[in-house]
């Protein structure tokens, strides 16, 4: 039993012309491709009259045994996701300005990504194969944890706190007396 597997994919991204004064195009990943694995450079897949798809990297998508409650919760939507993330280029002279930089089946671990706040994080359409494979996994290692209350501690009246005795005035105060 692996305590984690990966499966490589492909990162597909949009550069979309929009209508803002500040910004004349967004970055957004728009599919992934499982079994890609290397991408040497950008590929231009497919071009509309705003928009280029582009094939851009491929990244891991890593499972661990210990995070499949978030990957439950992924497959139990009606669309089950891939997070993808995108930061900005660290090469100004780069005619993209963003790259991907990581791929991801957990909610919660897309969550972390988000309160960054400079990272672009979008969920991807699940491909049927990582689909069953994410199922397969989370099937094989998940283990649901029974709700275990906490139980409340009885509380020791006239305890000495930190190795000293209580004054009589404080004993009277822990006792729930009221001071006079």
């Amino acid at each position: 039993m692996e305590k984690e597997v990966s499966i490589p994919v492909g990162i597909v991204i949009e550069r979309r012309s929009v209508d803002h004064p500040w910004v004349d195009h967004s970055w957004r990943p728009v599919a992934v491709v499982p079994g890609v694995d290397r991408v040497e450079q950008w590929q231009e897949l497919r071009r509309g009259e705003d928009w280029v798809r582009y094939l851009c990297a491929s990244l891991p998508v890593t499972l661990h045994r210990k995070e499949t409650e978030g990957y439950r919760l992924n497959l139990s939507g009606e669309q089950p996701t891939i997070f993808v993330v995108l930061s900005p280029s660290e090469d100004e002279g780069d005619a993209h300005e963003v790259s991907a930089s990581h791929a991801t089946v957990s909610p919660y671990e897309a969550q972390d990504y988000l309160d960054c706040g400079e990272l672009i994080v979008e969920p991807v359409p699940m491909p049927p194969a990582l689909i069953a494979w994410v199922t397969d996994f989370v099937e094989e290692h998940h283990k649901d944890e029974p709700f275990k209350k906490r139980k409340r501690k009885n509380h020791v009246e006239d305890k000495p706190i930190f190795g000293k005795r209580l004054h009589p005035i404080e004993q009277r105060f822990y006792r729930g007396k009221k001071l006079h």
